[in-house]
């Protein structure tokens, strides 16, 4: 399988890969990188997940859960490559680590279980990592298992991801006899036996089938590459040199996907896997110039050690010990010491120390290079996101871009004295992870986080006790609802008198209260008492109110839209009238009509006929077309009102209007009705009559 393709072969970048490995939750990724580390040497103990020893799961919620939660980088040496290789999560809650990680790569590594085929977060990984135009080869692991079939993975990767799938092995044994494959390149057998391979010639009972296969594999690669198509036609078959080259070209378009196979727990499959990352994903010099923009102006900058210095942060890690930033280095050299610029925050900043990263572990450096992927102490400001570039010259990157949070759950100190110690921490955490969101509830207090999913949220909050000692308790963040009245009064007198000795209070105000027009279709975030929540008018003729009194009752009554009598929610959509009223030559004042305007409303809007408003918002729901049915039902389970549906490409994407109380636990919902491959995404639309009896109890009347 080794063929030497180097385009640059005096540059030491040929050498180097930064490659990720992807794949559904449990297909088996971080056994693959164990094995990847373990063949080339840089462990000499094979790690095992259940065992809750692998180099790349090292965090404590990971080796109890049994899966990748954050992504983690690693190092090693192949035939006089560096491969620098990231880890990525497999489950859905997680996909904003791959996000980020796939904005700095360079190839990638697509595993796949040969029982289940295209799982659903392979297929999401897979379409992120279109978007990225990273390149891949596929990986069909547990070839061992029961059920386990090679072309029905294969054909899963064909109908479901569309790809030309080129297959250039084929299994030696089947399920548990699976031991090893036929490389259909070079038509010779690799027969694994515990941490050994054997190179030898194709089994008789096999040759057949083997010959078959090349012979597809031949064609299929004609279809998609002219000069394979060349030699094909002239001599009615591809030399090995030419199918290489061919499948390199193929990899780097995206218009095929080199497939192997294997049994990555088995070690079985391991080493033809790392031959296939070094032939055909790209080095940094093989894919296009970084691209950024200088004064708003585009410019690329090429991946060369001696252009100015530019690199992009993609992960924050604040640890007891300090803040480490990752870099992805795509040109140019940095050594310790050196003050860079951070573009977009427009601060400089000095690199303490550079570290190469070995998951947990780390090893000092004196300086990294463009294609270096390292972690830098001492900056400590920069996010992930940020660009760094050498202030003489500054170019700005595309950041990776951030999920918005779906799920959200109120989190408390149990002890008040540790509630400062929570903002900290809860800061630290949106700094370590973008797609976390932290916001307090202006109305209801409560501080409510907000994620991709309830495993990232328990995850997070799962951190902050283990890592800061902190009793948090978490519960569901109360919904902000709004009272409107449907009927009001008319010629509502008060009177506020009080005597105490001394000067006393008097004032003597009449009311009209009435709904404003449309003001469920109006009531927006723009706060109590808004010129669209809220409407005080003066009809008092004849100086019986004077104008200072008169703003006086409009405060008033402004105070007394902050509780509503049906339960203490804010009152909205009303608009009040001042018809009459009488002041007392020594006992009125300001804040004498101000009281009685309080008071007032308040009679008033007890007397008046209430309706309970609840937020509504915008539901824009993409799903597999095969889960449409099911999809709607549960929003109209939710008393959702569906506005539109679009057709595109397989999916259907559905808009509706949903009450915010019955969105709690979608997300969830949603993946389970899909198979993980349904989204949603909100937009707060305003509100809307709530039932007679809402779900915090609160009834209308």
């Amino acid at each position: 399988m080794r063929t030497n393709l180097n385009p640059h072969p005096t540059s030491p970048l040929t050498g180097v890969r930064n490659l990720g490995i992807l794949a559904h939750v449990d297909a088996g990724k971080t056994t693959i990188t164990e094995r990847i580390l373990y063949v080339t040497g840089s462990t000499y103990k094979r790690g095992e997940v259940h065992d809750g020893t692998t180099v790349t799961d090292f965090d404590s919620q990971e080796r109890d859960r049994g899966i990748t939660i954050f992504a983690a980088a690693v190092s090693c040496a192949w035939d006089g490559h560096r491969i620098n290789l990231i880890d990525t999560p497999g489950h859905v809650d997680f996909s904003d680590e791959v996000e980020r990680s796939l904005r700095v790569l360079d190839g990638a590594i697509a595993v796949f279980d040969a029982v289940a085929g295209v799982e659903p977060q392979s297929e999401s990984v897979w379409r992120q990592a279109d978007r990225h135009r990273v390149p891949r080869i596929a990986f069909v692991n547990k070839l061992d298992r029961a059920g386990a079939d090679l072309d029905t993975a294969v054909e899963s990767i064909r109908a479901r991801l569309h790809p030309a799938p080129l297959v250039v092995q084929l299994p030696i044994g089947a399920e548990d006899g699976f031991t090893g494959v036929v490389d259909l390149l070079r038509m010779r057998s690799l027969v694994w036996a515990r941490d050994t391979f054997e190179d030898g010639p194709v089994p008789e009972t096999l040759r057949e089938e083997a010959h078959r296969r090349r012979r597809l594999l031949e064609e299929a690669v004609a279809e998609l590459h002219p000069v394979a198509l060349e030699e094909f036609c002239a001599q009615s078959t591809v030399s090995a040199q030419t199918l290489a080259s061919a499948l390199r070209d193929l990899t780097r378009t995206g218009e095929g996907v080199v497939v192997l196979c294997g049994s990555a727990y088995r070690n079985c499959g391991i080493e033809p896997l790392l031959e296939a990352a070094v032939a055909y994903l790209p080095s940094p010099l093989d894919v296009p110039a970084v691209r950024g923009t200088r004064g708003g102006e585009p410019q690329e900058r090429a991946a060369d050690p001696a252009a100015p210095f530019a690199a992009l942060v993609f992960k924050v890690n604040s640890t007891a010990t300090g803040r480490l930033t990752y870099l992805r280095v795509y040109s140019g050299t940095i050594e310790r010491g050196e003050a860079v610029l951070d573009v977009g925050a427009r601060r400089t900043e000095r690199i303490g120390r550079i570290l190469r990263v070995q998951a947990d572990h780390h090893a000092e450096t004196d300086r990294a290079v463009a294609g270096d992927i390292v972690a830098v102490v001492g900056l400590k400001s920069a996010r992930a996101g940020a660009t760094l570039c050498v202030p003489a010259a500054p170019l700005l990157l595309e950041p990776p871009t951030v999920a918005e949070p779906v799920v959200s759950v109120a989190v408390e100190a149990q002890r008040r004295v540790d509630t400062d110690r929570l903002v900290s921490a809860l800061a630290r955490l949106v700094e370590e992870d973008p797609s976390l969101a932290v916001r307090t509830d202006r109305e209801t207090g409560q501080t409510v986080l907000s994620g991709l999913g309830e495993l990232h949220l328990e995850v997070a909050v799962e951190k902050i006790r283990r890592a800061h000692g902190l009793d948090v308790g978490i519960g569901r963040p109360r919904v902000a609802y709004r009272e409107t009245v449907a009927s009001g009064v008319s010629g509502l007198v008060y009177r506020h008198v009080k005597q105490d000795g001394g000067a006393g209070q008097f004032a003597h105000v009449v009311l009209d209260t009435e709904p404003l027009e449309s003001a469920q279709d109006t009531c927006g975030d723009n706060g109590i008492g808004s010129e669209v929540d809220f409407v005080f008018r003066s009809t008092v003729v004849g100086g019986r109110v004077p104008q200072e009194f008169v703003r006086a009752v409009e405060a008033g009554c402004r105070d007394a839209l902050a509780e509503g009598p049906l339960g203490g929610h804010p009152v909205t959509g009303l608009r009040v009238t001042l018809t009459d009223g009488a002041t007392h030559a020594k006992d009125s004042s300001e804040m004498a009509f101000r009281t009685a305007g309080r008071l007032a409303l308040r009679e008033a809007l007890r007397a008046g006929v209430m309706v309970l408003l609840e937020p509504v918002v915008e539901v824009t729901v993409t799903v597999p077309d095969d889960a449409v049915g099911g999809v709607l039902g549960d929003l109209a389970a939710r008393r959702g009102r569906v506005s539109g549906s679009v057709a595109r490409a397989g999916t259907a994407v559905i808009t509706a209007t949903v009450p915010l109380a019955e969105l709690f636990g979608y997300a969830t919902r949603l993946r389970s009705r899909t198979r993980g491959r349904g989204t949603f995404t909100t937009r707060p639309t305003g509100f809307a009559p709530a039932p007679s009896k809402a779900p915090d109890g609160t009834a209308s009347r």
